[in-house]
C-alpha cells in the first residue's frame, strides 16, 4: 500500500512539474512587444528586430512604423507600446511631458542627414535657391513628420519658405515624399539620406541640407506597454555595437 502512495505520488509530482514546464513554455512563447519607431527607421529595425528575437526566444516583436507625431499620438491614446524612437528631439520631448516615457531610459541612439532629391537622371539645381525654377517639391507635412520639420528650417535658412509655398507638396511621411519623387510625381523632394539609399537606382541626391537642426533620432522606454523588461533590453541592444552595426549597414551614424 505504502509503495502504491508513494508511486501515485511521485506520478502527481511529476504531472505538476510537466505542467509547469508546459506553462513556462507557453508563457516565453506568448510573450510580445511593441516598438514604435519614425517611418525612417522601418528597414533598419525591420532587422533590428529580427536579431533581437533571435535572442530572445520565444519573444515576438511586434514593429509599428509612421511619421513621429502620429505614433506619439497613438501612444497618448493608450496604444499598448514598450519603446517608442522618433525621428527628432521634439516629438521625444512632448512624449516625456505627456509622461508617457520613462525620462531615465532616453538616449540618442541614431544620426541621419537631410538630403534633396529629384527623380533619376532629373534636372538639379545647384542650391536651395535654384528650387523656384521647380514646380512641385514634396516636403514632409511640418505639424506631424520631423523631416518636414527639418525641411521648413533649412528652406527658412536659405529664405525660400516662403516663397516656395505654392509649390509644396506635402506628404504624410518621409518615405511617402520619397515615393513621391521615386514615381516621378513630383520634381524634387527633403527626404533622409537613409531612404535616399533606399531608392538609390529611382532618385539622385542632389545635396546635403543645411540650417536645420541636427537629426538625431532618440530612443525610450514607453510606459503604456506590458513588456518594459523588454523593450528597456531592445534599447540597450539598439545602442549596442551589434544595433549599432546593423543601423550603420542602412545608412545612420552614431549619434
Amino acid at each position: 500500500m505504502l509503495k502504491k502512495q508513494l508511486a501515485r505520488g511521485a506520478s502527481a509530482l511529476s504531472g505538476l512539474a510537466l505542467a509547469l514546464v508546459l506553462g513556462l513554455a507557453q508563457n516565453a512563447a506568448a510573450a510580445e512587444m511593441t516598438i514604435s519607431g519614425a517611418a525612417s527607421l522601418t528597414d533598419a529595425f525591420t532587422e533590428l528586430k529580427t536579431a533581437f528575437e533571435k535572442k530572445h526566444p520565444g519573444l515576438t516583436a511586434n514593429v509599428n512604423f509612421a511619421a513621429s507625431n502620429p505614433l506619439l499620438k497613438q501612444i497618448q491614446e493608450g496604444a499598448p507600446v514598450d519603446v517608442f524612437a522618433s525621428a527628432d528631439q521634439a516629438t521625444m520631448d512632448k512624449a516625456a511631458a505627456f509622461k508617457v516615457v520613462d525620462p531615465a531610459t532616453r538616449k540618442n541612439f541614431a544620426r541621419n542627414d537631410l538630403v534633396l532629391i529629384v527623380p533619376a537622371g532629373g534636372k538639379k539645381p545647384a542650391a536651395l535657391a535654384g528650387l523656384g525654377k521647380f514646380e512641385r517639391i514634396a516636403v514632409g507635412n511640418p505639424e506631424s513628420v520631423p523631416a518636414g520639420r527639418y525641411a521648413r528650417e533649412a528652406l527658412t535658412a536659405a529664405g525660400q519658405w516662403e516663397s516656395l509655398q505654392p509649390k509644396l507638396i506635402m506628404g504624410e511621411s518621409v518615405r511617402q515624399v520619397l515615393d513621391y519623387v521615386a514615381r516621378g510625381e513630383v520634381d524634387a523632394g527633403f527626404v533622409y539620406a537613409t531612404d535616399a539609399l533606399k531608392q538609390a537606382g529611382k532618385v539622385d541626391v542632389v545635396l546635403t541640407a543645411s540650417g536645420h537642426q541636427p537629426v538625431l533620432y532618440p530612443i525610450a522606454v514607453a510606459l503604456t506597454g506590458k513588456n518594459p523588461k523588454m523593450g528597456r533590453a531592445f534599447l540597450d541592444y539598439a545602442l549596442s555595437p551589434e544595433g549599432q552595426a546593423i543601423l550603420a549597414k542602412h545608412g545612420f551614424s552614431k549619434p
